[in-house]
């Protein structure tokens, strides 16, 4: 049987699921979302906070693979992260002014956007800042 493929031409191969995104005739690795909550309240407790990350989580439809919250004495504050499957989400907070720094980083089919209403209603900001940064995106 003779093909019609040359041995100096090769098939494309088939595509691979690399999780990057494509929207608005973009494509990129994910969609990295820097929030600051102004006025928060629950910014000292451990549990209160990895119950909100792991609510953003699961809203976000990311995939958890390890948590790690860390708390500073000096003032009370927390630092935590979560692995996810999609990349990940951590915050870190400054309780004596009412300040968490929160940033959310996800590919594929995640929607890091679907997060922010269980940050919201877990640390009752008064005002919120959200800023997106498309990360590895394709030329």
């Amino acid at each position: 049987m003779k093909s019609n493929v040359s041995k100096y031409q090769r098939p494309e191969p088939a595509p691979v699921n690399d999780y990057f995104q494509r929207r608005d005739g973009a494509e990129f690795a994910g969609t990295h979302l820097l929030i600051d909550l102004w006025g928060a309240a629950n910014l000292t407790s451990e549990t209160r906070i990895e119950a909100a990350l792991r609510a953003a989580a699961a809203a976000a439809g990311a995939t958890i693979l390890a948590v790690h919250l860390q708390r500073f004495a000096e003032n009370g504050g927390i630092s935590g992260v979560l692995v996810l499957a999609e990349s990940h989400m951590s915050i870190h907070t400054w309780p004596e002014r009412g300040f968490a720094a929160i940033d959310i980083f996800m590919c594929g089919g995640c929607d890091p956007y679907a997060a922010v209403p269980a940050l919201e209603r877990a640390f009752e900001p008064e005002t919120i800042a959200v800023n997106e940064q498309r990360r590895g995106l394709v030329p």
